[in-house]
């Protein structure tokens, strides 16, 4: 979605905004942004805000992987990003030593030798020891949180085994987080209009009612291979990022009523930028071009509602 600089739109859907107890989490883009290909919402860069970028089903290995991560690191120099968050199927095929070479090490070592943190969950593809990997910084955990910075807190997630353990450690970290910002990343997308895997409804049922009632923001997914900005669900903005090596042209489809923004015609990462209760994000393709772009609001926590006397 692209839009011309003087046009802004709220998107929103007035009835259900009217209604909702959830009215706190807004995303702002351009009318104009579907007919336009230039960028629309800068990222502010300012020195104190909390810079970071999403990267999903990128290890291949193949050059249009390596052309994905110069445009990460073009974007480096000019915005210094410190933290990369990984949405799962790191590593495509076989996971030899020789494999994380160059799969990862070797396509983002100008960010790695930048001292750019990666934070990895595990996708379908993904072996389960990726989790000892010292540069994914998983600490040998299936699922994890870290907080980068003060009100800020990431929770990644183990999607392909959702088991009761996971989900009530999640509840716990939740319930105990403090951070304005809570946001969550994994593989499986709880929303999503692909035409190969599209929504986990199973696993929406589990975490989407932990989501809404501990105020998570930002929810990020992979699994499936474009970029797409869902329209916001109960308040909650979901992103798919899963073209970071590969991708599927046409599989986005537009048609289920849930796409705000998609690409799904080359490859493409996220950019973000959390200022105050604000995050705004830019979309990078792999030749450069700003596909998307917008800001949204932070989710508020609410003041429960108190039932009349009767």
């Amino acid at each position: 979605m692209r839009r011309r600089p003087s046009i802004t739109l709220v998107i929103l859907v007035a009835s259900l905004w009217t209604a909702s107890p959830w009215r706190d989490n807004r995303v702002t883009v351009d009318a104009a942004a579907a007919q336009a290909n230039e960028p629309t919402v800068p990222l502010p860069n300012k020195d104190d805000s909390f810079k970071f970028a999403v990267l999903g089903g990128f290890g291949t290995g193949a050059t249009t992987q390596y052309q994905l991560a110069d445009q990460m690191a073009a974007l480096h120099e000019r915005f210094k990003y410190h933290t990369v968050i990984l949405l799962g199927d790191n590593l495509y095929g076989r996971e030899r030593p020789q494999d994380f070479r160059n799969k990862f090490e070797v396509p983002y070592k100008r960010l790695l030798d930048e001292g750019v943190t990666f934070y990895a969950s595990l996708g379908h593809e993904d072996s389960r020891e990726q989790r000892y990997y010292k540069l994914f910084n998983m600490d040998g955990n299936l699922y994890y949180t870290f907080s980068p910075k003060a009100n800020i807190h990431f929770f990644a997630l183990e999607s392909t085994y959702m088991t009761p353990e996971q989900v009530a450690w999640l509840e716990k970290e939740l319930k105990g987080s403090r951070s304005d910002w809570k946001i969550a990343f994994f593989h499986h997308p709880l929303y999503s209009s692909g035409r190969l895997h599209g929504s986990d409804i199973r696993l929406r049922g589990v975490l989407e009612p932990l989501f809404l009632k501990y105020d998570v923001s930002v929810v990020f997914s992979g699994h499936d291979r474009f970029y797409e900005r869902i329209k916001p669900q109960k308040d909650i903005a979901y992103f798919v990022v899963g073209s970071g090596g590969t991708f599927l042209a046409g599989n986005i489809d537009r048609n289920a009523g849930l796409t705000a923004s998609g690409f799904d015609t080359d490859l493409a990462f996220m950019a973000a930028e959390i200022i105050a209760d604000q995050m705004y994000f830019n979309v990078i393709s792999r030749s450069g071009q700003t596909v998307d772009s917008g800001m949204l609001t932070r989710r508020k926590t609410r003041t429960p509602q108190r039932l009349a006397p009767n």
